[in-house]
């Protein structure tokens, strides 16, 4: 395990999710991936992975398809080098290189789930009214999720304009 540099402990973190919104708009959101609790990389969501979010306010979900992935310096002033080291040697001669990166992800809005169960149509395939706020949980999406939320294919449009 290892220590974060924001100086929080891990163990605190309310949820399960796997990522946080740091940047948000109305077509998309930017998530940095929480930090791994031994030295390695963050999980990285595979490309096209369906992700969720909330809208707190409203308490809507916020549904989303991840579109590009990086792992990155936390800073912008250093670069990374290669090494010449397997990641095994790396996590016993440079554990602090592992500190100094950050993996994010970019994610396309492609609809929103209304948090009333009672309304027939509770599912939306196109942009909602307000994206998740920053500091809002990112979580994997259940297969059972996908299924509900792909019954139509109207969300291929919005996710088409990305591009």
């Amino acid at each position: 395990m290892r220590l974060p540099l924001s100086g929080f402990e891990t163990s605190i973190r309310s949820s399960p999710h796997f990522a946080e919104v740091v940047e948000t708009s109305t077509t998309e959101f930017l998530a940095q991936c929480l930090e791994p609790e031994d030295l390695g990389f963050p999980v990285m969501p595979p490309f096209g992975s369906w992700v969720r979010s909330k809208d707190e306010e409203s308490d809507n979900t916020i549904y989303a398809v991840v579109y590009h992935a990086t792992t990155a310096p936390i800073d912008s002033v250093h670069r990374a080098r290669a090494l010449g080291m397997s990641l095994e040697d790396l996590r016993e001669q440079q554990p602090q290189i592992f500190a100094m990166l950050k993996t994010e992800f970019r994610s396309a809005i492609v609809g929103y789930e209304l948090p009333d169960k009672k309304s027939y149509t509770r599912i939306f395939q196109h942009l909602p009214p307000r994206p998740p706020q920053i500091h809002q949980g990112v979580h994997f999406c259940t297969t059972d999720e996908v299924i509900e939320f792909t019954e139509s294919m109207d969300f291929l449009r919005t996710l088409l304009q990305v591009a």
